[in-house]
């Protein structure tokens, strides 16, 4: 067995003194109204870049929330209006007629755009005499207060494609309007969920 010599147990003694006395300072720096108010800050740090990452998955991958700026959705959704919509939805559904959906615009898929499904894959869609007929029958929209004007189509909607129409009818640029008639499945951003602001309404 090794014999501990004087050296070694003043070695050791000390050792035990500077860590003692590194735990003593460490502790007063913690303690001290400089090292409490860095702490804090720090804290306050952690906390904010945790929320920044919280909001950056959720706005990328969970939720959409936009502002619409126009009338071309009312009475439904008012100029103004915030609304909220479902990234998730279409995982598991196929969008359906009447669904209000957030896409890229497909004349600039840059711009978020929001309207109503009118017509689905396979559909022939006429508007004649302010009502809107799929594939022979007209079609039922107790949500719109106008009467569409003018007559339009007929349009055959694609595979994998959507006819989108705004519920203010007459001042909707809508699919009736646009370069690209129709909207792909890739262009759909969400559901629209809810809208809030003036006023809170989750959609059907």
């Amino acid at each position: 067995m090794h014999k501990q010599t004087k050296e070694d147990i003043n070695r050791e003694i000390q050792n035990k003194v500077n860590l003692e006395k590194e735990k003593r300072e460490k502790a007063v720096s913690e303690n001290s109204p400089g090292g409490s108010a860095l702490k804090e800050i720090f804290d306050w740090i952690a906390v904010i870049v945790i929320a920044i990452l919280i909001s950056f998955v959720l706005h990328t991958f969970v939720i959409v929330n936009a502002t619409v700026p126009t009338s071309s959705m009312e009475n439904t959704i008012m100029a103004g209006d915030r609304v909220i919509g479902s990234r998730l939805y279409y995982l598991r559904n196929e969008p359906a007629q009447g669904d209000i959906i957030m896409f890229d615009y497909p004349d600039d898929p840059n711009t978020l755009y929001i309207k109503r499904i009118i017509g689905v894959p396979g559909d022939h869609i006429e508007i004649s005499g302010g009502v809107v007929y799929i594939n022979g029958e007209p079609l039922d929209e107790p949500y719109l207060d106008v009467v569409t004007e003018g007559e339009w189509g007929p349009y055959d909607v694609p595979e994998n494609c959507y006819f989108m129409l705004g519920d203010n009818r007459n001042d909707s640029a809508d699919s009736r309007y646009w370069q690209n008639t129709y909207l792909t499945r890739e262009g759909i951003v969400g559901k629209a969920v809810f809208k809030y602001w003036k006023g809170f309404e989750r959609f059907d």
